[in-house]
């Protein structure tokens, strides 16, 4: 990716940082960047687009192809209009619905799965990342540690939230076709390698 557009991509992610719509953390998104550039002309589907920001940093970084799923039609538009403005709208596919009616209806495979949707959907959504992942590929879910309340004690209005969380790093982790590791990058990143 070049300097400018790197720069441009930054000054969007911190504005949608200050404006609290979804975008993940730098970290994580660097980390995500470095396994997408190793495995060369990825295709990847992201699950909870926001405004595309991730999407096109994978497209200007090498991946193939990107499928780009976001429910909010306000969020849809801007990720259209980024996909636009960075270039890459012919290799980006963007499904404007709900990912639990989305899902079921893809039949491509992909090398990469960003899941970065509501969380307590996770659970639902794992067959169907299992069943469109490729092997070899690997599957990265987003925010799992949630502020050290998966891991510690959750105020009570967001047990249930962290119930869910936990519910589904069990399903993870006990899923023999996956090698799952837990790195604190952001909030909590699940990286499950498929075998």
């Amino acid at each position: 990716m070049g300097e400018k557009n790197w720069a441009r991509l930054e000054d969007l992610r911190r504005r949608a940082r200050e404006e609290r719509d979804p975008t993940c953390a730098d970290e994580t998104l660097l980390y995500m960047l470095r396994t997408a550039r190793e495995m060369k002309g990825a295709s990847i589907l992201e699950i909870g687009a926001g405004e595309g920001l991730t999407s096109v940093a994978f497209l200007l970084n090498g991946a193939e192809r990107v499928v780009a799923i976001e429910n909010d039609p306000e969020r849809a538009a801007r990720a259209k209009e980024n996909f636009a403005l960075f270039g890459v709208e012919g290799r980006a596919e963007l499904v404007v619905e709900d990912a639990a009616e989305a899902l079921p209806r893809l039949a491509e495979t992909f090398d990469i799965i960003f899941l970065d949707g509501p969380k307590v959907q996770y659970i639902a959504y794992f067959p169907h990342c299992k069943r469109l992942l490729k092997r070899g590929g690997v599957l990265f879910s987003d925010d799992v540690l949630l502020y050290g309340w998966v891991r510690g004690e959750p105020p009570k209005k967001r047990r249930m939230l962290v119930e869910h969380i936990r519910e589904y790093l069990n399903l993870l982790q006990a899923d023999s076709d996956f090698q799952t590791e837990i790195l604190e990058l952001g909030e909590g990143l699940a990286v499950s390698k498929r075998g």
